[in-house]
């Protein structure tokens, strides 16, 4: 995947003249341990109660994002207005790397400035640089396909619970990754530290 021409080409398709405005307001930095509150309110917002409940939080739940692939899109004030992050998985038992993007969320009344396809595209950019070989989610063809995703090479994989298969999607960054790629993926990558009780 040539990485400057995707970035290039999609900062070019996404911000058209009418949002150029909005998307020129926010930056895209690393999360850090403060965003977490604002990063926890924003998703309840934006996907309500429901999302703690789906397939994908399965391969999530007391893990830490893969280092350096957790973002927050910032506005001038340091507001959190979007969030992204990348997940450590293997795909099938003992089978190869790779990341499982989400949630993307992008505060609700922001959702026509730019601020989730350039979350998408730092993501997808930053996870090519670090070495990640394919980037799967769970989400709509019609949105997701304009990055590079699609469900042609995810027929063999499932995810660990009730999902729609068509909604499993990926995106191949070194070609040939996901070729014989088969089974349910499975939580890798690094724990979160259990919380230590004084004695």
């Amino acid at each position: 995947m040539d990485i400057a021409n995707f970035v290039a080409e999609g900062a070019a398709r996404d911000i058209s003249p009418s949002r150029e405005e909005s998307a020129r307001a926010f930056a895209i930095v690393a999360e850090t341990p403060g965003d977490i509150v604002a990063r926890e309110a924003l998703l309840d917002s934006a996907m309500g109660p429901k999302r703690k409940t789906k397939s994908s939080e399965k391969l999530r739940r007391g893990r830490r994002p893969s280092e350096g692939l957790a973002f927050v899109a910032r506005d001038a004030s340091g507001t959190v207005m979007g969030t992204v992050r990348l997940w450590d998985v293997r795909l099938g038992e003992g089978g190869p790397a790779a990341l499982l993007l989400g949630p993307l969320a992008v505060a609700p009344s922001l959702k026509s400035a730019g601020i989730g396809s350039a979350l998408m595209r730092h993501a997808v950019a930053e996870a090519a640089r670090l070495g990640h070989a394919a980037i799967l989610l769970v989400g709509d063809a019609p949105y997701y396909g304009r990055f590079g995703f699609s469900a042609a090479k995810t027929g063999s994989l499932a995810m660990p619970g009730p999902y729609e298969r068509h909604r499993l999607l990926a995106l191949e960054l070194v070609e040939g990754t996901l070729a014989g790629a088969h089974g349910t993926l499975k939580a890798a990558g690094r724990k979160l530290k259990a919380p230590t009780l004084a004695a």
